[in-house]
């Protein structure tokens, strides 16, 4: 197994990591898909509200993609569709009916299976949308064969979820979501896990994968920087990945031949009072979950991590790939006399603040951004903790420009929002560096496909 140190990155330690308890979320009544969470899509409605549900059954598809099909996580009624700008489907709200009946989907071995008839029942179950492809971080195409897989159980980011514990019980059904994954790609099936943790039972005994511990700095456990050390992308090759968890429900759909959308989620951040792991469903809302346990009403929710999370409100619902939701102050205040003011208790990258002198503090930050737009500036701060090999800001210029020749040449394949997070962070010109990547993305599957 080898071992790959990371060092360039920025870890940013939090108050309210989650302990290693398990408590069963309160029952929700009210679940949703929501068809922004996948880039690209445009989707159909195979359902109007008050029809009747089984979890697996199709609640819309892709318009130019029929076969890739999503479907409810529970049964029950549709309760309603919610609609933005220009009729724009924002939600699609399913309402329990606390029966769980589940759709029949094929089961069985994936190893005595046809790679078509696997992806057909991954499809048919809506299952397949778990599988994001990059370049563009998008869905991945069924048509198209992977140089290999990525699988990241090495969640870095602050407050990021422990999978070590969370898999630590799942190795049967890991290893058949595993088998059902191998069957799908020509290459290597690669598995990333915490450098030091890398010795727990759960994940040497897997088979067909390789095996790969990072330690380091943030961003060591993403899924990008685990390719650019092991299998870096290059133009015209597709590499697909999957969060752990979805590997569960590949696998529980294989063995069981029903669509369990179950996961452990974890609730963190300084203001939650027991910071712990919660068995609930895909989609749930997220009041099951923090009810009695955020007691201030001037707070942050975010579904996911405090980086790359998407902020939802209290009424709001678990994202489709997310397994955690974070809750810091809100910053919607001023401090006299601005950053300048010495600060014992902001945490900073330089030594702005005395967060130098004690690395080991956990902080509790809020939302405010300390400053103000300012002009996009060469300062050197991104290429501390991106740790890839391309020049940065460049290649943000290059989207800003709209320039595909350079974004081609300065690694806009090898790269997600995810993986600029750290940049919107230390940025000093407050620039929104995700924004400005996914902008650039977005042309390039326009413009070069």
């Amino acid at each position: 197994m080898d071992n790959i140190k990371i060092n360039r990155g920025l870890n940013i330690k939090l108050q309210g990591a989650a302990n290693r308890n398990v408590s069963d979320a309160s029952p929700s009544t009210l679940f949703a898909i929501q068809p922004p969470n996948f880039t690209g899509l445009i989707p159909k409605l195979a359902v109007k509200v008050g029809h009747e549900v089984k979890a697996g059954s199709v609640l819309f598809f892709d318009k130019y993609k029929p076969e890739v099909k999503f479907t409810s996580p529970v049964s029950g009624t549709i309760k309603a569709i919610e609609r933005g700008t220009r009729r724009r489907i924002l939600e699609v709200i399913v309402e329990s009916n606390n029966k769980q009946e589940h759709e029949a989907f094929t089961k069985g071995n994936p190893k005595d299976m046809s790679r078509e008839d696997i992806v057909k029942n991954l499809l048919n179950s809506g299952v397949w949308p778990f599988i994001k492809q990059r370049p563009y971080g998008i869905i991945a195409n069924p048509e198209s064969t992977p140089k290999s897989i990525f699988i990241s159980a090495f969640d870095s980011a602050p407050l990021g979820v422990d999978y070590n514990f969370v898999l630590s019980k799942e190795g049967e059904m890991l290893q058949k979501g595993i088998d059902v994954l191998k069957q799908l790609t020509t290459g290597s099936i690669h598995f990333g896990v915490d450098g030091s943790e890398a010795t727990i039972d759960t994940f040497k005994s897997l088979k067909d994968i390789e095996l790969t511990a990072y330690s380091g700095k943030h961003p060591a456990g993403l899924v990008g920087t685990q390719i650019a050390k092991k299998d870096p992308i290059n133009k015209g090759e597709t590499i697909w990945q999957i969060n752990p968890q979805d590997v569960l429900i590949i696998g529980r759909l294989f063995s069981e031949g029903k669509f369990d959308a179950s996961r452990m989620v974890a609730l963190v951040g300084s203001e939650v009072s027991k910071p712990q792991y919660f068995k609930t469903m895909m989609g749930a809302k997220i009041t099951s979950i923090v009810s009695n346990l955020v007691s201030n009403d001037n707070v942050r929710y975010i579904s996911g991590n405090v980086l790359t999370g998407s902020k939802v409100e209290k009424e709001g619902y678990l994202g489709f790939y997310d397994s955690l939701i974070s809750v810091i102050p809100e910053g919607n205040h001023h401090q006299f006399f601005g950053w300048i003011t010495p600060n014992f208790h902001k945490f900073s990258m330089s030594r702005t603040y005395f967060s130098w002198l004690m690395p080991n503090k956990e902080y509790s930050l809020d939302t405010n951004l300390n400053g103000g737009y300012r002009a996009f500036v060469v300062t050197g701060q991104y290429e501390k903790v991106v740790p890839l090999d391309i020049y940065p800001v460049e290649l943000l210029k290059a989207c800003i420009t709209e320039d595909i020749d350079k974004m081609e040449q300065l690694g806009i394949y090898e790269v997600l929002e995810e993986d600029f997070a750290l940049c919107d962070y230390v940025c000093t010109s407050k620039q929104e560096t995700q924004d400005i990547l996914r902008k650039g993305l977005d042309l390039m599957i326009k413009e070069v496909g």
